[in-house]
């Protein structure tokens, strides 16, 4: 097996081990946490979000920007983030606080419910994948 094959299954592990969080989390029905119209990521920056999958436990979206990228303030429900490349994202909250995320291929990582806005803070595009529960996190 190619180290490209070895990297290809690996990730989509990940991505399988990310669908299986997120459905075990899901016990959902979209209410309170759904984002305000004006606060939804698909709104706020319709130019690196894509909206991929949606039902009424779930929605799927697909973010990438490039180096130096930045979005404006939006919130995710609880969600579930899969990184589909390596990225460094600083992360800057409506308090004026700052955090700095580092992700590998094939990570995943439960998220939050969160009011954000962000920066490509490193040399390399954004891709990933965020898992939005529409329901209650438990």
């Amino acid at each position: 097996m190619t180290s490209a094959n070895r990297r290809a299954a690996r990730a989509l592990r990940g991505l399988a081990l990310a669908v299986l969080l997120l459905l075990t989390g899901a016990a959902c029905a979209w209410g309170a946490n759904a984002p305000s119209p004006e606060l939804d990521p698909l709104h706020t920056d319709g130019d690196k979000y894509r909206l991929v999958f949606e039902n009424r436990l779930v929605r799927v979206l697909r973010y990438h920007d490039e180096p130096g990228a930045t979005t404006h303030l939006h919130h995710h429900p609880c969600f579930v983030l899969y990184a589909l490349a390596p990225f460094q994202r600083e992360l800057s909250s409506a308090d004026g606080s700052r955090r700095v995320r580092e992700f590998h291929a094939g990570e995943g990582a439960w998220m939050p419910a969160q009011s954000h806005a962000g920066r490509n803070i490193g040399d390399t595009p954004t891709e990933a994948l965020l898992f939005e529960l529409k329901g209650p996190c438990r």
